[in-house]
């Protein structure tokens, strides 16, 4: 089972729900067998900026940051890592790409679930394989 934790207002409707749908998805979709728990926290532009700047070494705000924890396999339920939202980027991403933010912030939070599992998309191959496993688990939900 995947559980989260999540620290920050989120004043869209529902999505917490679709949260845990997204969890339960992804749990069954990768055929995963082990109990995980992860962070989410909705922060401001000044904070993903800060985050950003410093562990990525790239001053902007950002929409999603993940920050995969694989180090230690000793704890009974691993820690995968955290997940940074940008609210307000979200807000603007919504409006950008003509859906709702609640649509947005499911995206991301999928987004950012696939990175603490090991996905990436620094190679165009890697980038279809996570998009394409993102397409999978939203319409699941």
């Amino acid at each position: 089972m995947i559980r989260y934790r999540l620290y920050g207002k989120m004043p869209v409707v529902g999505v917490k729900k679709s949260f845990d749908a997204v969890c339960l998805s992804t749990y069954s979709q990768l055929k995963l067998c082990e109990n995980v728990v992860f962070d989410v926290n909705i922060v401001t532009p000044a904070q993903i900026r800060k985050i950003n700047n410093k562990y990525r070494k790239i001053d902007k705000v950002t929409d999603v940051i993940s920050f995969a924890n694989r180090d230690d396999k000793t704890v009974i339920v691993p820690l995968l890592g955290e997940i940074f939202i940008c609210l307000d980027q979200a807000k603007k991403q919504a409006k950008t790409y003509g859906h709702s933010l609640k649509h947005e912030l499911i995206f991301l939070f999928t987004h950012g679930l696939l990175h603490l599992l090991g996905f990436d998309h620094t190679k165009p191959k890697d980038e279809k394989i996570m998009l394409d496993w993102t397409k999978k688990i939203i319409n699941d939900i």
